[in-house]
């Protein structure tokens, strides 16, 4: 199993910002994140929510089961220290991933306080960024 876990706002997809975050709804990226679990082997359960603690709530899920996680912390990026202590404690490799390229936008968004505990991020290719990372923690999930 690989959890994919968004952050505030992401359910209001195909609505919020289109220029930058796409014309996609949030139920096209749950299945596009389901249909590449299939592709690779994998079962992927998506969740949304704009509530930090039970982000963190879902994180320490993962922590205790040893489950992968596909992580698009949103705003929790920039300030959610709680959220970092959280992803610190990780089991299972994790990756942060942005829709949108979070260098080349505001300069409040250039700053991640998650990345240094995550295996590794995957910003700016759009939903394929989901893709990405799904791609890299299968692959992940095989070598080790």
């Amino acid at each position: 199993m690989i959890l994919v876990l968004n952050g505030p706002n992401l359910r209001r997809l195909g609505t919020r910002e289109p220029d930058v975050y796409g014309a996609e709804t949030f139920e096209d990226l749950a299945e596009l994140c389901r249909d590449t679990g299939r592709k690779l082997g994998e079962h992927v359960e998506v969740r949304q929510t704009d509530d930090e603690s039970e982000m963190i709530g879902w994180i320490h899920e993962a922590c205790d089961g040893r489950i992968p996680v596909v992580l698009n912390p949103a705003a929790f990026t920039h300030y959610s220290y709680a959220l970092r202590d959280a992803i610190a404690q990780r089991t299972a490799p994790l990756v942060e991933v942005h829709i949108s390229n979070p260098a080349a936008r505001e300069e409040f968004r250039h700053t991640s306080v998650v990345a240094g505990v995550a295996s590794g991020t995957i910003a700016g290719f759009g939903l394929q960024s989901y893709v990405l990372a799904l791609q890299a923690i299968s692959e992940m999930n095989t070598t080790s």
